[in-house]
């Protein structure tokens, strides 16, 4: 009898077809994620060119050819930092602004300092509600003695001394002679401790004293060793002044820095040009690159420090802790600006021969500083256009 051959699968066929089959599973999958990795490229390219759209629409007609000096800027969208630079950093030179030119910061400094008391309160080494007596007991007069070290960060100290408006006096002012200052400061118009918020750039004056008798360590040394260093910016400065009111720093450094202008082009001081109304250390302007900034926005918006206390305390200087009116409030030198949907958190600087600003949208992690070397910059358009223009795209 002849045997029956039973039928039998191929398994070398099957295992053939489910390799077919697994390989363009695959290419498929690889191409679906090819797809969206270009779309979303493409939308991360039509984002960035609309942002810079903006940007340039609005900056280039602030920093022509016809206007003096230069601009340089630094915008935080998206998780990068772009950086827009107009004109000339030296026009006589005809140097070039570069996002690593230096310019004076004017009361962009405050931001420092105010962090500086923050990481304090972080570290239980200060209290917000500390008498600045406390730390300085020449202070004894009746105001000035209930003024509190949270009072003077955020502008309710009531302190209105002559150098804070004009007109501006034409002399300068010793230690000793700022502490009688205080010391003889009666309110106008009843202002009490806390109940008002006045601007006040002699507040952070005092605040800076505090701040060196507290640990005993000149401003800058602060500065650079609680911020500066761990976050990694190494183009910002603090200098001394020289005789001639300049920034002690190296010819290396000074040749980064601008010339001066006023609104109408005249120079004004020479390259490194640093003004007060007080003749002690520490109480000149910072020096600083749009590079360096961009930095802070990143660590402002993203908490991109490794400090955990110093992430901490860069967002409690952001709180408002004084409301002014429905639009505005002030933070630890900070400014509250609500407008239509989005809320701006700032801080503008200016002085007869530099302008800065600095800008935050935290809720939609946007970010630009801007720094000119003339007075008198429009840097409103940075609150009220480019940063809710940028916060609607």
């Amino acid at each position: 009898m002849a045997e029956r051959v039973r039928p039998h699968r191929n398994t070398d066929s099957i295992s053939l077809l489910m390799t077919q089959w697994f390989t363009v599973r695959i290419a498929a999958v690889l191409l679906a994620v090819a797809i969206s990795a270009l779309a979303a490229a493409r939308a991360d390219s039509d984002m960035d060119a609309q942002i810079r759209d903006i940007v340039t629409a609005e900056l280039a007609p602030t920093a022509t050819a016809a206007d003096p000096g230069g601009l340089a800027a630094a915008v935080y969208a998206g998780g990068q930092v772009a950086f827009f630079n107009y004109g000339f950093a030296d026009t006589a030179r005809k140097q070039p602004v570069t996002s690593d030119t230096l310019f004076n910061l004017a009361s962009l400094r405050k931001l420092f300092e105010a962090t500086l008391v923050a990481l304090g309160t972080q570290r239980g080494e200060l209290r917000l509600d500390d008498p600045v007596s406390k730390y300085l007991p020449e202070l004894h007069g009746d105001y000035i003695s209930r003024v509190t070290v949270g009072e003077l960060v955020n502008h309710t100290s009531g302190l209105l001394l002559p150098t804070d408006h004009p007109p501006w006096p034409n002399e300068s002012f010793s230690r000793d002679q700022f502490v009688a200052m205080l010391n003889a400061w009666t309110p106008a118009a009843g202002e009490q401790p806390g109940r008002q918020r006045i601007y006040s750039h002699a507040g952070y004056v005092l605040l800076q004293l505090v701040l060196e008798q507290r640990y005993r360590t000149p401003i800058a040394n602060l500065i650079e060793s609680r911020i500066l260093k761990p976050l990694g910016m190494t183009s910002t400065f603090v200098p001394d002044r020289g005789e001639d009111n300049r920034a002690a720093m190296t010819p290396e450094i000074m040749r980064r820095m601008v010339q001066g202008y006023s609104h109408d082009g005249t120079p004004i001081g020479p390259i490194g040009n640093q003004q007060s109304y007080y003749d002690f250390p520490g109480t000149g302007q910072m020096f600083s690159s749009a590079r360096d900034l961009g930095i802070l926005l990143r660590a402002c918006l993203d908490g991109a420090v490794i400090d955990p206390e110093l992430r901490a305390a860069l967002q409690m200087t952001e709180r408002e802790s004084f409301r002014v009116d429905a639009k505005f409030g002030q933070a630890m030198a900070w400014e509250h600006v609500r407008l239509d949907g989005v809320t701006v958190i700032d801080k503008p600087g200016g002085l007869n021969n530099a302008s800065a600003y600095v800008g935050l949208v935290p809720a939609r992690r946007l970010g630009i500083v801007l720094l000119a070397n003339r007075g008198d910059y429009p840097h409103e358009i940075a609150r009220y256009r480019i940063l809710p223009a940028l916060a609607r795209l």
